[in-house]
Formats: structure tokens, C-alpha cells, sequence
């Protein structure tokens, strides 16, 4: 399984540049990464997957993004936003991954989006950065938000993938980090590995064989 940290920040978005990130996630037993805003590439045996996020309030916005030429096929990242937009997104198929859920109203993701997602096999993306950085009410909000996305899951089995959200060297995490972070909601190791390994099973899923009369 080619485990992978499913978001990081590397220059200029962040602090560290992205071969010393690249580096520090092979220390930290990773074999990939998806880099924002980057070409893809390989370094010292790390697979950097270029990542496109896009941050829109309305579905034609995305749209224009994914239209763009780019040097190389990137995964599209989607900010999550209220229930139209996400239903639109996912059942268009224009994101791979559908991320900060944890900042959008509880019923922007339900039952109905949770089968689409698992229909399409997009995943959702478990950002561990903000447990580390929020405090108080704001953190246990974002745990049971978690939670409530464990427990969907568990429901209609659509993918999940973790990222450390690290924007320097300092704050990337092991694996073991992130396996005992996903045990703060509810979600088990088995979960946890499973979800480390999304990345890699997204992007080389295999495409349908068309039958040609």
C-alpha cells in the first residue's frame, strides 16, 4: 500500500520548500505526498502528486479551473460549501477530493451526498491540522463534525483521505501522528491506514472498459 500525506503546503503557499517537505515524509514513513499548487514529480523515492485546490462559491467557478491547461494532470481538491454545491460537484464527478467540510453547516454533507460520494468514490478529506490549531469549543466542534463524518462512513462507505494540512516541515506528521489523531473521532487504525492509502487508489483506479460494437 503507498501511504500519502493528502495535503501539504510548500512554497510559496507555505513555508518549507517542497523538496525538504518531500524529504521530511519519507522520515516520517510516507511514500507520496499531494503537493498544492504544484507539477508532480518524484524526489528521493517520494512521489509529489501536483494538487489543484479550488476555492469557489459557485459550481461554474470550478468549472472554469478544470478548464485550464495545465503541464500535467493534477488531483482537483474541492473546498467543500453549502448542500447545492457539494451535491453539484460530486455528482458532476469534477472532484477527485472534497475538503474543509468541517467548515461548512452540519446538513451540507448528509446521507444522500454521503451514497453520491460513494457512487463516484469521492473522497473526503480529514484535515489533522485543525485539531492541532483549534482550541476549546472551536476543537470539539470539529471532533464531533469528524465524528459525524466517521459515522457516515461507516453508513455508505465512500472514501476518506487524511492530511497533515502542513504548511512547513514543523508541522507535517508520522503516520503514527495521524493514526492516533484519527482515534480522537472515533476512527480505528484499520480506518486510518486505509484511508492513508485513498490517494494512491484514487488516482490509479482503473477506468471502465468501453465495449466498442
Amino acid at each position: 500500500m503507498q501511504y500519502t500525506d493528502a495535503c501539504v503546503f510548500p512554497l510559496p503557499l507555505g513555508d518549507s520548500s517542497l523538496r525538504r517537505m518531500a524529504f521530511e515524509a519519507r522520515e516520517l514513513g510516507f511514500d507520496s505526498i499531494v503537493a498544492a499548487g504544484v507539477a508532480g514529480s518524484v524526489y528521493r523515492g517520494i512521489e509529489i502528486i501536483g494538487g489543484t485546490l479550488i476555492h469557489a462559491k459557485e459550481t461554474r467557478e470550478v468549472q472554469a479551473v478544470l478548464r485550464k491547461d495545465t503541464p500535467q494532470p493534477s488531483l482537483p481538491i474541492v473546498s467543500a460549501g453549502g448542500y447545492s454545491f457539494n451535491r453539484a460537484v460530486i455528482q458532476a464527478g469534477w472532484a477527485k477530493v472534497i475538503r474543509e467540510i468541517h467548515t461548512t453547516p452540519r446538513n451540507s454533507f448528509d446521507h444522500i451526498i454521503s451514497r453520491m460520494a460513494a457512487d463516484k468514490q469521492v473522497a473526503v478529506d480529514l484535515d489533522l491540522s485543525v485539531l492541532i490549531q483549534e482550541r476549546g469549543y472551536m476543537r470539539q466542534k470539529v471532533l464531533q463534525r469528524y465524528a459525524d463524518l466517521v459515522s457516515l462512513q461507516g453508513r455508505f462507505d465512500f472514501p476518506f483521505t487524511i492530511s497533515s494540512g502542513a504548511r512547513s516541515i514543523l508541522e507535517m506528521k508520522s503516520r503514527r501522528d495521524m493514526i492516533a489523531l484519527c482515534g480522537l473521532f472515533g476512527l480505528d487504525r484499520e480506518g486510518a491506514l486505509s484511508a492513508l492509502g485513498n490517494v494512491s487508489r484514487i488516482i490509479h483506479r482503473e477506468k471502465p472498459v468501453e465495449v466498442v460494437a
